[in-house]
């Protein structure tokens, strides 16, 4: 059976509802370059796949104890009221179909299974109910004298409470490509499409996707769901609450899920429709958040569950227990985690958690997701970080810190701190200053600079978020342009270094007495004993090596190019002053600041703001 014939098996079949289905059994990614193995793998003998069948010759075996493959059975336990799931499929040939199902410590039972002769469907139902700590159910076939064809195979639940359909909301800006080839996965998917209300498209940009010479073929592939809207630069989070403003102005309250995607995202449509069954199914609404792979490693999970340290104003840290950067064709998710957040290159959001949270803040860029997530979970709703539910995003270790977009990590995790824990000012202060005098030994003179303003700027109070952040992100881009390391140059040729006379020095084991060693890497800068020049590779590229020098070229993360770090000590000294000055303040004038953020959040998140900004910022 063809993978068409197998959509339409779901989709035109009466006897098959979607309100129930809960997952499909894929066997082929949604595109070229993808690995399969993360959908079934082959145990022995020969297997034919497609996205949505596969065929078994003799003797040959298969099993979708897979990222993809697997129901993660100890979610559903947790947050639904499902206590069983069903296993369909449609058959045709001779073997054997095993479902199994693991524990927490990965451990494997036999849960069900049953021989297979001639044609037909297979129904067999699985007890959702020892799975509390962790594990999932897959199934296996095996062919036997002959061969065995399989098809439309899914696990499927009782009707949901909330049987609703999902809006999905793009943001993008100046990626007409991206956008469009998401919009196609989109239109190519029917069972994925059919769980849709509409799709909003909030570009934000000056290359606009309805120039895309696809944009037509794409818009009438959506049948009537793509809604395209153009605004004003407001980051993601603009782009993100338009979309959420469109959908809860509808009359019917609470007509759909909202889904938040970003445009730069290889999407997987399945996880569109195990997102929407999931948080149809949960007993209280939850937000469900799809987990990332890698795009450029795309084997690789990103994390099983993340969540923000306020105290220290680091975000993605890692759920004890969550798998971290793992190879998911060799690795499986068994224990279960809990998630504080889930960031928003896929993530839904139940109408009833937006009608109680309110809005996203008017941030612009980074730590809107996580402060959401802090706030709808002080109003009681939790966040799910849905095993097997993926999207590929670029990675996050190929992208250089050293860039504008720090600013707003700088300034919104304090926002994000001020609004959701005690707000420590002192304790921030001092692991603010500790990470400037990192930048500065360093020679990132422009991103100690760029921290700096974001933390005067947070303590500029909320009344610096009335524009949306416009100002910031062209304020911000002007002061990095005085700083000569914060530009990319192509590695094959250096200003002002003849290749032939750099030498790569690697760096010596991590030190075990960093305060001191940054003592003394302090003082041989004051005293000229760093110098000479040196090529380092990125990952050799802590402050403690490059200080070393006078003069560095340094890997960017992206591996597209390299950084020339030169050390500059009335520069340093002046940011160091100021960086000193400002996280004084921060000791000081933290907590009022917090008090004013606190003060300000009903109105600024709420949708008479949100329409202000939207009609162009007038007071």
């Amino acid at each position: 059976m063809t993978a068409t014939s197998a959509e339409t098996a779901v989709t035109g079949d009466p006897q098959i509802d979607l309100a129930s289905l809960a997952q499909r059994v894929l066997t082929l990614p949604p595109a070229l370059g993808l690995p399969a193995e993360l959908y079934a793998k082959r145990l022995r003998g020969r297997v034919r796949l497609e996205r949505t069948s596969f065929s078994l010759e003799p003797h040959s075996a298969l099993t979708t104890n897979t990222y993809f493959g697997r129901l993660p059975a100890s979610y559903w336990q947790r947050w639904t009221g499902v206590t069983e799931v069903t296993f369909e499929a449609e058959y045709s040939g001779e073997g054997v179909v095993e479902l199994f199902a693991s524990d927490f410590a990965g451990e494997e039972r036999t849960v069900g299974g049953e021989e297979l002769s001639g044609a037909g469907t297979i129904s067999l139902t699985v007890a959702i109910d020892k799975f509390v700590d962790g594990g999932a159910v897959w199934a296996d076939f095996r062919a036997g004298e002959g061969s065995l064809s399989v098809s439309a195979a899914r696990w499927t639940i009782p009707h949901p409470p909330r049987p609703r359909r999902t809006a999905v909301v793009i943001c993008t800006h100046n990626r007409p490509d991206d956008c469009i080839k998401t919009l196609q996965a989109l239109a190519t998917d029917l069972p994925a499409l059919r769980e849709l209300d509409m799709v909003y498209v909030i570009d934000q940009g000056d290359k606009p996707v309805s120039a895309h010479p696809r944009f037509e073929q794409v818009s009438a592939d959506l049948s009537g769901r793509l809604r395209y809207i153009t605004q004003a630069n407001l980051g993601g989070a603009g782009g993100f609450t338009r979309g959420m403003y469109e959908i809860t102005e509808v009359e019917a309250a609470h007509h759909a899920n909202v889904l938040f995607m970003d445009d730069d995202i290889i999407l997987e449509p399945e996880s569109i429709i195990r997102l929407t069954a999931f948080a149809n199914s949960a007993r209280q609404p939850v937000i469900v958040g799809a987990q990332m792979l890698y795009a450029l490693h795309p084997k690789r999970l990103h994390t099983g569950a993340e969540y923000a340290d306020l105290a220290t104003l680091e975000a993605g840290k890692v759920v004890d227990g969550a798998l971290w950067n793992e190879d998911m064709t060799e690795e499986n998710q068994e224990v279960r985690v809990d998630a504080v957040y889930n960031a928003w290159w896929s993530a839904i959001l139940p109408s009833e958690i937006v009608s109680a949270t309110g809005y996203p803040l008017p941030i612009f860029f980074q730590w809107d997701d996580i402060e959401y997530g802090h706030r709808a979970l002080e109003n009681g709703f939790a966040t799910v970080t849905l095993p097997g539910a993926g999207v590929w995003h670029a990675d996050f270790t190929w992208k250089d810190q050293d860039d504008w977009a720090r600013y707003f990590s700088v300034r919104n995790s304090l926002i994000t701190a001020a609004l959701h824990s005690e707000f420590p000012s002192k304790g921030l202060a001092r692991v603010l200053f500790g990470r400037l005098v990192a930048f500065v030994t360093s020679m990132q003179y422009g991103l100690a600079a760029t921290a700096i303003k974001g933390i005067d700027d947070f303590l500029a109070g909320p009344e610096l978020l009335r524009d949306g952040g416009q100002r910031a992100l062209a304020e911000v881009r002007q002061l990095r342009r005085d700083y000569p390391e914060t530009v990319k140059h192509t590695a094959s040729n250096v200003p002002g270094l003849s290749l032939r006379g750099v030498t790569t020095k690697r760096a010596d084991p991590h030190p075990s007495m960093l305060k001191a060693v940054l003592a003394k890497r302090i003082l041989w800068q004051l005293t000229g004993r760093n110098g000479g020049s040196a090529a380092v590779p990125l990952e050799d590229s802590q402050w403690w090596h490059v200080s070393r020098f006078s003069k560095v070229v340094v890997t960017d993360a992206s591996q597209e190019g390299v950084r020339i770090r030169e050390y500059d000590q009335r520069t340093g000294l002046r940011l160091l002053r100021e960086g000193a000055a400002a996280c004084y303040r921060l000791a000081t004038q933290g907590p009022a600041a917090a008090a004013a953020y606190r003060a300000a959040l009903p109105e600024l998140t709420s949708r008479e703001n949100w329409r202000r900004l939207f009609d162009g910022g007038a007071e």
